[in-house]
């Protein structure tokens, strides 16, 4: 692919003062920048070189930006397959602001745009699109499990596992069209069964990552709690306990939380969403009401509720918390330094957990049991993994491709319909990967990325 007329460039390690700034620059006149800026001749590929940076349209010491390293990648061994340097500065601002502006004054070099060096990369194949997607999640990864599922997308996991298909996609193919094709030819005996067959145990394939729960998706976002119960239960207190910080507002007046409060949290490398809902009750004024109705909402869409009863009142479970109780749901009893050892016992004895926010007392039993059944539900294994949903979009496009495919072999059907849906099944498989009519969501995919990748 022809690469970019601009040369670009970008701070890449962040804006703000520091101990080191580095700056990445890409495209054709990104050799001529380098010499131009060091006065002397390019640097050994790929090797660090200190080197002293000057602004060409200044004259004597001022002229003089910085002494740093200078690394220089010719292309198209380079992160673009552009050729690409790196200047690693002093990380002073108003080094800086005074390297930024020498590199704008020079003809024919700009500020790249966000995503812009990596788009560049897919543009030039080093890359495609689900390893963009993995590199995105691998720079907004907070938590162990989301960086390990990111550096397996990035490293081609999913690419791979497509691939597989598409290799599976054909073989069947060419058993199905053999028979139909060389009806009057001597062929061995089985050939439409054995594409048949093939066809089948790729649709099997695809149909288990499909039914995957979304398990990547939600690993990348991070796994929704809804803490769900009556005013006054303790739902903020037992948030801002798993915070460790003070989120929430608590207060013995009864529904003071309005809104939804989140706060991020890692169990163990697992990423959690909790979520602070209102309580849930027959609401006395309109502001309550939406309040009521956000929390509903909230539950709707959790992907596991935690539902939190009054320790005072614990063997009431009905009314508004009936209606969220759905099966698989947690449930907890809040105060236990109200209750005696007894109650707590009977509480235990039911599968629930008593607990204390004000104490911490079943906190860290309830963390575990949390992460527990998400490492049970939600974590992902090794090998391809769907992340977003036009992976499952797409796939699904790819399924039904096939089985149009495979009924109409069965049937005896022409050739030539056969080779079509195979076609747009392969079709429906490289818009996972980017290399077919992706145009429509490129600038989705790449606006996701910092300035400077």
């Amino acid at each position: 692919m022809e690469m970019a007329a601009d040369t670009i460039f970008a701070l890449a390690s962040g804006a703000g003062r520091a101990g080191v700034a580095v700056f990445r620059l890409s495209g054709p006149q990104a050799g001529a920048v380098v010499k131009r800026l060091c006065g002397g001749d390019l640097p050994r590929p790929r090797q660090a070189t200190l080197r002293w940076l000057i602004d060409p349209a200044e004259k004597g010491e001022g002229a003089r930006i910085d002494q740093g390293l200078v690394i220089w990648f010719p292309g198209p061994a380079s992160f673009t397959g552009e050729d690409v340097a790196e200047f690693h500065l002093h990380g002073g601002i108003a080094v800086v602001n005074g390297f930024a502006a020498t590199l704008v004054g020079i003809e024919g070099v700009r500020a790249a745009e966000a995503g812009e060096f990596t788009r560049r990369a897919f543009d030039n194949g080093k890359l495609d699109l689900a390893e963009v997607e993995g590199l995105a999640d691998l720079i907004g990864a907070e938590t162990e499990m989301q960086r390990r599922q990111a550096l397996r997308q990035l490293g081609g996991g999913l690419t791979e596992l497509c691939g597989r298909w598409r290799e599976e996609l054909v073989a069947a193919a060419a058993f199905l069209t053999a028979e139909i094709d060389f009806a009057d030819e001597e062929l061995p005996e089985g050939v439409g069964e054995e594409g048949l067959r093939r066809l089948s145990a790729l649709r099997a394939d695809i149909e288990r990552h499909l039914a995957d729960s979304n398990r990547g998706e939600i690993l990348r976002r991070g796994v929704r709690v809804a803490i769900l119960g009556v005013p006054n239960a303790g739902k903020s207190s037992l948030l801002n306990r798993l915070a460790r910080r003070e989120v929430a507002i608590v207060s013995s007046e009864a529904g003071t939380t309005r809104d939804i409060i989140e706060v991020h949290l890692d169990l163990g490398g697992l990423p959690v969403i909790a979520l602070d809902t209102a309580g849930l009750r027959a609401a006395e004024n309109a502001v309550e009401q939406e309040g009521v109705r956000r929390a509903l909402a909230a539950a709707e869409e959790a992907d596991i509720r935690l539902l939190l009863l009054d320790g005072q009142s614990w063997p009431e479970f009905g009314g508004a918390l009936q209606g969220v109780a759905r099966e698989g749901a947690m449930v907890a009893v809040s105060k236990a330094d109200m209750l005696s050892a007894a109650a707590c016992d009977a509480i235990r004895e039911k599968g629930w957990l008593p607990l204390s926010a004000k104490t911490g007392d079943g906190v860290d039993q309830l963390l575990e049991l949390l992460a527990g059944r998400i490492a049970t539900e939600f974590a992902v294994g090794d090998g391809g993994v769907l992340t977003r949903q036009r992976h499952h979009a797409h796939l699904r496009d790819c399924l039904d491709c096939l089985e149009a495919a495979a009924c109409a072999a069965a049937a005896g059907g022409e050739v030539e319909l056969i080779a079509e849906d195979v076609r747009r099944a392969g079709l429906a498989l490289g818009r996972i990967t980017g290399r077919v009519d992706v145009e429509d969501i490129l600038d989705v995919v790449f606006g996701e990325f910092c300035i400077g990748k």
